[in-house]
């Protein structure tokens, strides 16, 4: 399957309304009719949150929503894209000369990852261009990853106007690499699920190589996902990166201490392998060879012995240069615990007890605790709205996705499903007058879905 590529599928739009409104609006838009149409969805990381970036296996799945673009491919060499949302503004530009900028990341840049991925991928020079209409129904910076859902369609989209094939991995690995351009540092997660997601099963996604492995979710369970409506826009901060040099820091200190070849070692993950011994093990390493106390940028210097300019220009990314302090020991402590959890999760599935979903909770309030106190990517909000759920019945209940705002995942037994999300929309959306518009984008229940897919009108 992960060595195929995206299926096409022929679609009568009459019985597809969103894919016939989009039509409509790409002929309004352009005077002309799409040719293809594709979609990629969004996900939400069941349990492993910030460990994908050190090597680690994660357990995601693809859920119903998604970014969907109608395409028309042109003779000119002029890329022109619109979104349906009137608050995302029509930009065009040359195929053969793609700018990201960074400092500004728009609704388009994540477009132009996808876009130039595929162009570099090929080493293409000459590049037609597109029409291109874009309709997400993936709630922004909710951390149900719509930006990497648009880099993938993105991808997709391009891949296919040239005639070209891929798989899905390659697909996955060259969308996660190419995200990179607008300057966050992810580790492949999103990209993976969004290309290798099947309907009805989550998946665990495990890295180089990348791959994928079935995950059969408790039957008579379900997820929840709520929205804290706390926005985070992981690449117009810098919380995201800093976690990333953190763990990076972290990896290098733990090698040099084990007398490891620490310049070679990037990942956390590498430490491990280059030990040879379990993940319990490495928090026993963690303990031993690093402090609580956060570290001076001075001290990281000394203890692996090169200058500040050295640690400037060769392990810091530039937008973690002026950082004072780094805290190693709290971010390693969270990646191998979570590590761990992810390996705990995938057995129980595979076991399936009688107590699965208790003890699937427990792992996820687990995965909670360690993001809120050790890895610090949750913020009030989402701490509230985690004990909200499990006041009214949620076995379990974590943030999703980067933190710092966004959503939280919840397990709730299916027969309670009703009762839980009017309890959960009065005490957390009604009293506080949140954000409830659409409903649905807030607070629902969600089953796995499939991957990215292109579609043909029949």
């Amino acid at each position: 399957m992960a060595a195929e590529g995206p299926a096409a599928r022929r679609v009568q739009l009459a019985a597809c309304p969103r894919l016939l409104k989009v039509k409509e609006m790409f002929q309004s838009k352009f005077g002309s009719l799409p040719k293809f149409y594709v979609r990629a969805p969004g996900r939400v990381n069941i349990i492993g949150e910030h460990i994908d970036y050190c090597g680690y296996s994660v357990l995601p799945m693809a859920i119903e929503q998604d970014m969907l673009i109608a395409v028309e491919p042109v003779k000119t060499h002029t890329l022109q894209l619109a979104n349906t949302n009137p608050l995302y503004l029509d930009f065009s530009t040359s195929a053969n000369n793609i700018q990201i900028d960074r400092a500004k990341p728009q609704w388009h840049n994540y477009f132009l990852c996808g876009f130039k991925g595929i162009q570099e991928h090929f080493g293409l020079r000459d590049v037609p261009g597109m029409n291109c209409l874009v309709d997400g129904n993936i709630p922004p910076s909710s951390g149900l990853s719509s930006s990497s859902a648009l880099v993938c369609c993105a991808g997709l989209v391009t891949l296919t106007a040239l005639g070209m094939q891929l798989s899905k991995v390659e697909l996955a690995e060259i969308c996660a690499k190419s995200e990179r351009y607008i300057g966050t540092e992810g580790g492949g997660m999103d990209q993976s699920i969004s290309f290798l997601a099947e309907e009805g099963t989550a998946k665990l996604i495990e890295f180089s190589p990348l791959r994928a492995t079935d995950v059969k979710l408790p039957s008579g369970a379900v997820f929840v996902i709520a929205n804290s409506c706390v926005e985070m826009n992981k690449a117009a901060t810098s919380h995201f990166n800093i976690r990333v040099t953190e763990c990076r820091l972290a990896a290098k200190l733990l090698a040099k201490y084990k007398n490891l070849q620490w310049d070679k070692l990037l990942r956390l993950e590498e430490v491990q392998a280059g030990l040879g011994v379990s993940l319990e093990e490495m928090l026993l390493v963690t303990e031993a060879g690093l402090h609580p106390e956060p570290y001076s940028p001075e001290e990281i210097c000394g203890c692996l012995g090169i200058s500040l300019e050295q640690l400037r220009s060769q392990i810091l990314s530039p937008n973690t240069r002026d950082v004072p302090v780094f805290k190693l020991y709290q971010r390693a402590k969270h990646v191998y615990s979570e590590a761990a959890r992810v390996l705990q999760f995938q057995k129980l599935c595979e076991e399936a007890p009688a107590n699965a979903v208790q003890l699937l909770g427990e792992l996820m309030n687990q995965s909670h605790q360690s993001c809120r106190d050790m890895y610090e990517c949750s913020c009030p909000e989402l701490d509230q709205l985690v004990d909200t759920c499990r006041k009214f019945g949620a076995h379990g209940s974590r943030l999703t996705g980067a933190g710092w705002g966004g959503c939280t995942v919840s397990l709730v037994h299916a027969d309670e499903l009703p009762g839980f999300l009017a309890d959960v929309h009065e005490a957390y959306y009604q009293r506080s007058g949140r954000s409830f518009s659409p409903e649905q984008q807030s607070l629902f229940a969600t089953k796995p879905g499939g991957g990215a897919l292109v579609f043909l009108e029949a």
